[in-house]
């Protein structure tokens, strides 16, 4: 099940289409639905994350904590309200298309994809990219 959770002012508006398309990537991918939080929270909690558990000290617009188990994705995907903002702003793009760009980075995340190497980076703007354009497909 796929669950959301605001530790900001922010509301999210419009879950069943999201989960229902989320839900469609992670069949695509021949895994299974379990457990899934999307979190959001501001810049400053994010970066704690960033530095306790990843060492790295940078704001970021994402971190998913995986805990799947033989193919039933699980886990929290914490992700920046203010880095989305501002990021949306950066690719001349609107809040929602950005804020969708990074929830299906977190749920690639969970299907396996990576996106340290240049190669992985490649492929996870690709698997991106067909998300949204099935997204845009589906409820637009």
């Amino acid at each position: 099940m796929i669950l959301f959770f605001s530790e900001t002012n922010f509301r999210f508006s419009g879950k069943k289409p999201i989960k229902e398309w989320l839900g469609s990537i992670i069949t695509k991918e021949n895994k299974k639905v379990g457990d899934i939080n999307i979190v959001f929270y501001d810049d400053e909690k994010l970066s704690e994350f960033n530095k306790s558990y990843l060492n790295h000290d940078t704001l970021t617009d994402i971190i998913t904590f995986d805990y799947s188990e033989n193919g039933l994705l699980g886990g929290d995907i914490c992700i920046s309200v203010e880095r989305v903002k501002d990021n949306a702003q950066k690719f001349n793009c609107s809040f929602e298309e950005e804020l969708r760009r990074v929830m299906v980075h977190g749920i690639l995340h969970l299907c396996g994809y990576r996106d340290r190497s240049r190669t992985d980076k490649l492929l996870m703007k690709q698997k991106e990219e067909e998300a949204l354009f099935l997204f845009n497909i589906q409820y637009k």
